[in-house]
């Protein structure tokens, strides 16, 4: 039996949904403005910081590619991993370049708290595993619970 990093292209289109094959294009879409703010935050702190003397933030604390390793994901996993990990990335970096903007400028606090963290706790799977980890059942069974928090609110 082959494990799931030796699967084939066409066995794991047909392991897939078809929701997921439908929307790929379109979550893949947002590669182009992920990659653009990514290029004018870069940008803006390279060029604006040094003037205020503001520290830089260091984009590789947020950008951050470690998910190959894991051998329980198949390739086309690992490459997902990639492009999401570069986009929650950005998103942090830019945030926190934002943030560091905005304490410089105007370094008061709201009346009303912020939400920091995401809403959600989304459920996370630890980045070691055992070496019979089934990956599939443990996603299947946290977007099951993510899909019943959705239909809760």
């Amino acid at each position: 039996m082959k494990t799931n990093y030796q699967l084939g292209l066409l066995a794991l289109i047909k392991r897939s949904r078809p929701m997921n094959l439908i929307t790929g294009p379109i979550i893949y879409s947002m590669l182009l403005p992920i990659g653009l703010l990514d290029l004018c935050v870069s940008f803006y702190q390279w060029s604006c910081f040094p003037i205020y003397g503001i520290p830089k933030i260091t984009r590789s604390r947020y950008i951050i590619f470690d998910r190959q390793e894991l051998k329980y994901l198949d390739w086309i996993s690992k490459f997902h991993c990639t492009y999401c990990a570069y986009g929650v990335g950005v998103v942090s970096f830019a945030k926190e370049v934002i943030a560091a903007t905005e304490t410089y400028f105007c370094p008061i606090k709201h009346q009303r708290r912020k939400i920091n963290e995401s809403h959600h706790s989304w459920q996370r799977i630890g980045f070691e595993q055992e070496a019979d980890f089934d990956f599939d059942a443990k996603l299947n069974a946290i977007r099951t619970e993510m899909t019943k928090i959705g239909k809760d609110q």
